[in-house]
């Protein structure tokens, strides 16, 4: 029967004893083979588990001619020949009946290494004994690692990286893509004025629109200048094609300049939801250290985002070949043309994502002014598919659109007109007083620059924004009916959207001034902007989905859908975020080309000091729903807005 290691419960104490009496002789130099009662399948077996723990001393050996081998220097010559695969040893397993003639005995084993990536590498292989009874010993050979091996060869890897696999729009197409790009080149020997041209250079990088990020640092230019090799070129940047078309007739005939076509993997535009996708980069220090089975120098992989989220399968499985190689001149080796195992690459699976390419250049376009850190996440009505996340400035790292947590100001009291006209409290004709301030146990509220609107329909005070007039109609919200409206809309939901994203949290029972903060988007009560696009997108549905990103692998566990919202209110508020943007805070988008815009505008203070304030906008036209979020933005009609008209716009043309 087969033996597995490590060796059966029942003769562990029989194999204490006989291993300390054996490396006892040994120490006396008295040991000539391996003893006990099972023959020469206990010499086997004491091998090949030391084999793999490095120890052989209870082991003896003896070369082919009979004399005898040390069993350190065995365990050295193990090593040396495993090579590049002495770092992970093999599981060893004895196999099959042992045979015997004469003084000989002949047993098999199975050797299986494992190999980088994944793979693994299994063979059988014999190992000869000499002796007689119960005294064996194991005639070392280099055949024992494997029997294509010669004395000084040893066994060495081969890697084949696989096809890294795209992440793919909705429409099926890799966002990342070959692309044109020219790189700019210079020629030492023709650069009379190094100054100059790096000042000429400068300026005509800095005229490039979308500004360049990071900016092109030609500070060390004149030293790489002066230290390269007067018959070479020096490399200055790699610019996309469109950007390089724009400065061309500024740098073409600059001394020395020399531009050289190519084509690169890059996403449609520099900031293509890149912090949503991630980067995909050489391998760091920190990728070898913390992962030296899966990755090596020179691999690509995937940073943050999707890219490392699915990194594993996107870059699919690498090719190994095991091959022995032998010293050559000068402490180098050379292979022998021998190939022992062959495991081929596997190309990475795409990931598909909901991504509408439009949509996203629409809301990258939208933000790349704004110097602030901002989001806009759009979401289709119609099934929830996130269409565009965009982060600002330029290509931030962090997706503010998915992650952040911040209070949603006055965008909130769309849903806390949803949970009021519920209730029946109101209708958007109720007359709702709109003071300048109003107090709530001991603590003023008040409107945005103090204004006030006196005894007002509600639509009015909602389109108006009206701080005084909600916080006065917060008893009628009940201890967690905000709760209930936002869970209703999903938020605190758990989505499954295959990344990173906070749902929300809503305050509920909080005594009069925290309910009173809660009715216009303080207090407790924190969203992200893709939360809020979901919530959004639930009003003009009617109904919650929870937004989705991956179609491809589809996440497991998504969101139930929820309950059909009641049509009268749903009516209502619909009305109400109309007039926000027909004769409200949100007028700015009346002239939108297309849909109907419907809106909510917000401003959000994030601590102690009422002029520190976030800037939002909510809402929807047709069949996108979205929200915009500019951190430390001020007031929402001078920031969010501004973006909101962009990116509609955009989606427009």
């Amino acid at each position: 029967m087969p033996v597995s290691y490590p060796v059966h419960p029942r003769r562990q104490s029989r194999r204490r004893l006989t291993a300390a009496l054996a490396a006892a002789l040994l120490a006396a130099g008295a040991l000539t083979g391996c003893s006990g009662e099972d023959g020469p399948e206990r010499t086997v077996d004491a091998f090949l588990s030391g084999w793999r723990s490095g120890d052989l001393q209870a082991v003896g050996f003896v070369e082919p001619t009979g004399g005898r081998v040390p069993a350190g220097e065995v365990t050295e010559r193990l090593r040396a020949l495993s090579g590049e695969l002495a770092a992970t040893p093999p599981t060893l397993e004895r196999t099959g009946e042992i045979t015997t003639t004469g003084d000989i005995a002949t047993a098999r084993f199975r050797v299986t290494w494992p190999l980088p990536g994944g793979a693994r590498w299994a063979y059988d292989n014999p190992v000869r004994l000499k002796g007689g009874g119960d005294e064996w010993q194991v005639i070392w050979e280099p055949s024992l690692v494997h029997e294509k091996l010669e004395a000084d060869d040893h066994l060495a890897l081969r890697r084949e990286v696989a096809p890294r696999a795209a992440v793919l729009d909705a429409a099926g197409n890799p966002i990342v893509a070959p692309r044109p790009v020219v790189r700019v080149q210079v020629a030492p020997a023709e650069v009379t004025d190094a100054p100059g041209l790096v000042r000429r250079l400068d300026a005509a990088f800095k005229a490039i629109r979308p500004a360049l990020d990071p900016p092109v640092d030609l500070g060390d230019l004149p030293k790489r200048l002066k230290a390269a090799d007067r018959d070479a070129v020096v490399e200055v940047v790699t610019l996309r094609d469109e950007a390089y078309r724009q400065i061309k007739p500024r740098i073409y005939d600059l001394p020395g300049t020399r531009f050289t076509s190519d084509k690169l993997l890059l996403a449609p535009t520099r900031e293509f939801a890149r912090a949503l996708l991630g980067s995909v980069d050489p391998a760091q220090a920190d990728d070898l250290q913390a992962h030296p089975d899966r990755y090596a120098r020179g691999d690509l992989v995937g940073h943050g985002g999707l890219q490392g989220r699915y990194d594993e399968r996107l870059r699919g499985t690498p090719g190994v070949t095991v091959v022995t190689e032998r010293p050559a001149a000068e402490g180098t080796s050379e292979p022998t043309g021998t190939e022992l195992f062959r495991s081929d690459p596997k190309a990475g699976q795409p990931v598909r994502t909901t991504l509408d390419v439009a949509t996203q250049n629409a809301a990258d376009a939208a933000l790349r002014g704004e110097k602030r850190r901002s989001a806009l996440v759009a979401v289709r009505v119609g099934d929830g598919a996130v269409l565009a996340a965009a982060n600002g400035p330029g290509a931030a790292g962090e997706n503010l659109a998915f992650t952040a947590q911040v209070p949603p100001g006055s965008t909130f009291k769309m849903v806390s007109a949803l949970r009021l006209l519920d209730a029946g409290a109101v209708t958007p004709q109720t007359t709702v007083a709109c003071p300048k301030t109003a107090q709530v146990d001991g603590r003023i509220f008040k409107n945005s620059d103090n204004f006030e609107l006196g005894a007002v329909p509600f639509a009015t005070d909602f389109a108006k924004s009206c701080n005084t007039a909600f916080t006065s109609l917060a008893p009628r919200l009940g201890p967690d009916g905000l709760a209930q409206a936002g869970r209703a809309l999903g938020l605190e939901a758990g989505w499954d959207l295959g990344v990173d994203a906070f749902t929300g949290k809503v305050s509920a029972n909080g005594g009069l001034t925290e309910q009173a903060a809660a009715a216009i988007g303080q207090g407790t009560t924190v969203v992200s902007p893709l939360a809020m696009a979901g919530a959004t997108a639930a009003v003009a549905r009617g109904r919650f989905e929870q937004p989705t990103l991956l179609l491809d692998p589809a996440p497991a566990k998504p969101a139930p859908a929820g309950p059909a919202l009641r049509p009268e209110s749903v009516a209502a508020l619909k009305t109400l975020m109309r007039q926000v943007v027909t004769g409200g805070t949100g007028a700015a988008l009346a002239d939108v080309p297309g849909d109907p815009v419907h809106g909510k505008t917000g401003t959000a203070e994030y601590d102690d000091n009422p002029a520190h304030t976030h800037a939002w906008f909510v809402g929807w036209q047709g069949d996108v729903a979205f929200a915009v979020f500019v951190e430390q933005g001020g007031s929402s009609t001078a920031s969010a807005v501004p973006i909101a008209e962009r990116f509609l716009r955009g989606l427009a043309r």
